[in-house]
């Protein structure tokens, strides 16, 4: 048979010609298109393995607590079924593994020349799925300021979601090589401190059982044997009396600081509202030496319309 005076034999001859040698093995054009056929279908593979595990636990009571190890283990199994695959596709195609040390070499130049931090990030992904020091679903906070979800660990990168909803791309090796503060690594309860102050002279009663009150009213807040609210007289200021309210809050305000600390202390200011407490402004005395000060209070009067306020 022919296909526009080409015999099917010459297109079979010219998809077989060998292009170029790698060790003992000869590549044509045949080869190459298999060969990528075979990688992709093994990569595509583990992609669907990965996710079918992920959706699996998911929906299983008793592996749905442990997503974060789910996630880790189906992430690196992941990793091994590409490599296999990478290396079995070579194989079948009849490449020899063996003569794969001048391609070696090759990227042993490449990590010489500047690829040592994407080596760096791809060893450091591996290294925080293996230890879990790190798992998706933690609530994290990197030194320099990044705060929020861990979303993915890929090969090159971990993606944080921050509260406001914004992805943050960080390279793995800054979570190996830097501060990292987890704030969800022991477990999901966190103890809190919120300052304030009240003016000097204050009953210390009422603004302790105003400080308990305002922790009631938000939702969120713990209220267990050893774990319940607390009110603490910590420092003499300057121009009050500074108290903390000590508590503890479950995963949903832990997971929101800032938010969190902005409730308390609305339903704070509510409640010493409330017991006529007074939150005092800075305050400085004045001490005269010598001579007389003469002062005159009054209350602030408006100007009357096209009258120019008085000056002295």
């Amino acid at each position: 048979m022919q296909a526009d005076g080409i015999s099917w034999q010459q297109i079979i001859d010219w998809l077989t010609t060998p292009l170029f040698t790698i060790g003992k093995s000869s590549l044509s054009i045949a080869s190459i298109v298999g060969l990528v056929v075979l990688v992709v279908l093994f990569w595509w593979g583990a992609q669907v393995i990965e996710s079918t595990l992920r959706k699996f636990a998911s929906k299983t009571p008793r592996l749905s607590e442990s997503t974060g190890s789910v996630y880790a283990w189906a992430r690196i199994l992941r990793y091994i079924i590409w490599i296999a695959g990478t290396f079995a596709a070579l194989s079948y195609i009849g490449i020899d593994l063996t003569g794969l040390a001048i391609v070696g070499g090759a990227i042993g130049v490449g990590v010489g020349l500047g690829l040592q931090s994407i080596v760096a990030n791809f060893v450091s992904g591996i290294i925080l799925l293996l230890e879990k020091s790190l798992k998706v679903g933690d609530f994290v906070e990197l030194e320099s300021g990044v705060r929020g979800h861990v979303r993915e660990i890929s090969l090159r990168f971990t993606r944080i979601t921050t509260n406001d909803d914004v992805d943050i791309l960080v390279p793995n090796n800054e979570f190996t090589q830097a501060r990292l503060v987890n704030w969800t690594y022991s477990g999901h309860k966190q103890r809190l401190h919120i300052p304030f102050g009240v003016a000097y002279g204050s009953d210390k009663d009422k603004v302790k059982a105003a400080g308990l009150r305002a922790a009631k009213r938000v939702q969120g807040v713990l209220d267990e044997p050893g774990r319940d609210a607390d009110v603490w007289l910590v420092e003499f200021g300057d121009s009050s009396l500074n108290f903390e309210l000590v508590l503890w809050v479950g995963p949903d305000l832990v997971a929101r600081p800032g938010r969190t600390k902005a409730m308390l202390l609305w339903a704070i200011e509510d409640e010493l509202g409330k017991e006529g407490l007074e939150i005092p402004f800075p305050q400085r005395d004045l001490h005269v030496r010598s001579g007389s000060l003469e002062v005159s209070l009054k209350q602030n009067e408006s100007p009357k319309p096209n009258e120019a306020p008085e000056t002295k």
